[in-house]
C-alpha cells in the first residue's frame, strides 16, 4: 500500500515537475522571441555583379509587380562539384522551352550561403555565359542556412511563379512541368492567388526503405510521424526540395517565416496550412546525389528539435501569423 502511494506521489511530483519546465519555456520563448522574423539583409547582398562588365545592379523585390513567368531560385552552400551538373540540365531545360513557347521567359537565381569554395564563381561564369537577364548570382556574406538562403532568393526575384530547386540536381528539372500543370490547376495559372506545388519522394519510399538500414529507416519514420503530429498533415513528403509557388504565396509565406536551417519547409508548408492555401503534391524523378551535407543522425535529431519548438512556439503565441493572410 505504501509503495504504490510512493509511485503515485513519484508520477505527481515527476508530472508537475514536466509542467513547471514546460511554463519556464514558455515564458523564457515569449520573451526573447519576436512575434514576426526580423529579416536581416546586409548592403551589399542587395546587388548582383555582371560580370561581363564588373556592373553592380540592385536586385529587384518580391513586392513589386512580376516581370517574367518563372524565377528559379537555387540555394547553394560549397557546391562547386555538384552544380554546374544541374545548372546544365536546369538551363537546356529551360531555354528550351522559352524557344518554343514565346511567352515563356524565365530567370536562375543562385544563392550563394555563404560558400568557402568556387561556388560563387562557377555560379558567375554561367551568369557570363548566359547573360544576367537569365542568370543572376546572390553571394550571401554569411552562412544563413537554406531557409534563409531561399528566402533571400525569393525576395530577389521576378517571376510570376517561384520554384526552389536544389544545388544537387536530384530531382530532375524536366519534373518542373508537372509541377506547373499541378499549379495550373490550383491557381488556374493566375500568380495573384495563393498556391503551392511541391515535389514529392513519398511513392519512393518502399524502394527507399529496402535500401537503407534499419536504423535509418527507423529515423525516417520517426521523423515523418513528428511533422504529422506537430506540423503538417496534408503532405507526405515536407523536405522534397523542388517547391513552386505562386508570387502571391511567397509574399504572404517568406515575410513570416522564422526558420532559416533544415526545418524550414517544414514551417513554410506548416503556414501555407494555417492560412489554408491549396497545396498540390507531385511525384517526381529523385536519385540520391553523393556529396549531401546531411548527417543523418545528427541531423535528423536538430530537425526533429526544430519541429516541436516550431509547434510549441506558435501554440504560445511567441511566434504569430498575419490573420489577414488567411485564405
Amino acid at each position: 500500500m505504501l509503495t504504490t502511494e510512493f509511485v503515485q506521489l513519484a508520477l505527481l511530483c515527476g508530472s508537475g515537475s514536466v509542467f513547471f519546465l514546460f511554463v519556464v519555456l514558455g515564458i523564457v520563448l515569449k520573451i526573447t522571441t519576436t512575434p514576426f522574423p526580423k529579416i536581416v539583409r546586409h548592403k551589399d547582398e542587395m546587388f548582383y555583379s555582371d560580370p561581363v562588365t564588373g556592373e553592380q545592379r540592385s536586385f529587384p523585390s518580391l513586392n513589386d509587380e512580376p516581370t517574367l513567368q518563372l524565377s528559379v531560385i537555387v540555394p547553394a552552400f560549397d557546391e562547386e562539384k555538384r552544380l554546374p551538373v544541374m545548372l546544365d540540365e536546369c538551363l537546356e531545360y529551360l531555354e528550351t522551352r522559352s524557344k518554343v513557347e514565346k511567352d515563356f521567359t524565365y530567370e536562375v537565381i543562385v544563392v550563394s550561403d555563404g560558400s568557402r569554395d568556387r561556388t560563387v564563381k562557377v555560379a558567375l561564369d554561367y551568369a557570363r555565359k548566359v547573360g544576367t537577364d537569365k542568370l543572376r548570382v546572390l553571394s550571401l556574406i554569411e552562412n544563413r542556412g537554406k531557409g534563409g538562403a531561399v528566402r533571400l532568393g525569393m525576395l530577389s526575384s521576378r517571376g510570376k511563379f517561384l520554384l526552389f530547386a536544389d544545388a544537387d540536381g536530384a530531382t530532375k528539372f524536366q519534373d518542373y512541368a508537372k509541377l506547373q500543370q499541378a499549379m495550373t490547376t490550383v491557381s488556374d495559372g493566375d500568380w495573384h492567388r495563393d498556391a503551392l506545388a511541391i515535389g514529392s519522394r513519398a511513392h519512393l519510399e518502399q524502394e527507399a526503405t529496402a535500401k537503407r538500414t534499419f536504423f535509418r529507416t527507423f529515423l525516417m519514420h520517426g521523423f515523418h510521424l513528428l511533422v504529422w503530429t506537430f506540423a503538417v498533415k496534408r503532405v507526405r513528403d515536407t523536405q522534397c526540395g523542388f517547391k513552386l509557388l505562386t508570387r502571391a504565396a511567397a509574399t504572404k509565406l517568406f515575410s513570416v517565416m522564422h526558420v532559416e536551417r533544415w526545418a524550414f519547409d517544414v514551417e513554410l508548408l506548416f503556414i501555407a496550412q494555417s492560412y489554408r492555401m491549396p497545396i498540390e503534391e507531385v511525384a517526381v524523378n529523385w536519385t540520391e546525389i553523393e556529396g549531401s551535407k546531411l548527417t543523418p543522425f545528427w541531423s535528423w535529431l536538430q530537425m526533429g528539435r526544430d519541429l516541436i519548438l516550431i509547434w510549441f512556439r506558435y501554440a504560445i503565441g511567441a511566434w504569430q501569423l498575419e490573420k489577414s493572410h488567411s485564405n
